[in-house]
């Protein structure tokens, strides 16, 4: 099911987690929160939208590392009804796919819900003060990539946080598939 994040809720504190990561270790939000700014990405394995612009997401995080700003990825999803999700194909992909930073599984859904995580991809753009300051799309993709020309709205509002603190008052949301709750 296609959904959709709400707008950025500006100066929303981002919440502390402890999770475990695909490469053995368990990681703060302290750990991966870069000295200009922070990028939390909800993704997973088996998504369209987040395969169809996997490569992009790769390359904007080792861009914004470069500018100072941290970045992380957790998948919340079900693994138990969505099994290319689970904790062991997550470290297949990240080891395949060269991560570049750590990707955490939120086996309790209890990230995701304290962010208010909508779908994967949802990314949450924070300052150095880890204040929320971008809540939109990584660019004009969908379930296929935008042409490799698509403006990357994702990296230059990252890189305006990085320098300003403040992200771009008009921000597009993101859509993607929804996270797969469990079952109550």
């Amino acid at each position: 099911m296609v959904a959709v994040p709400p707008v950025c809720d500006f100066g929303w504190k981002a919440v502390d987690f402890t999770l475990q990561a695909t490469d053995g270790q368990t990681y703060r939000l302290g750990d991966v929160a870069g000295v200009n700014g922070t990028l939390i990405m909800f993704i997973c394995n088996h998504c369209p939208y987040v395969i169809a612009v996997r490569d992009r997401i790769l390359r904007d995080a080792r861009d914004l590392q470069a500018l100072g700003i941290g970045v992380a990825a957790i998948s919340s999803n079900d693994a138990a009804a969505y099994p290319a999700d689970s904790f062991e194909k997550m470290c297949d992909l990240a080891e395949k796919e060269q991560f570049p930073f750590p990707y955490l599984y939120d086996e309790d859904q209890s990230v995701a819900r304290a962010y208010g995580a909508a779908c994967t991809p949802d990314f949450f753009g924070f300052n150095a003060d880890l204040e929320l300051q971008y809540r939109g799309r990584l660019d004009a993709s969908r379930a296929q990539a935008a042409p490799a020309d698509a403006r990357r709205e994702l990296f230059e509002a990252m890189k305006m946080v990085s320098e300003t603190g403040r992200g771009p008052e008009h921000q597009i949301p993101s859509m993607g598939c929804s996270i797969k709750w469990k079952a109550a």
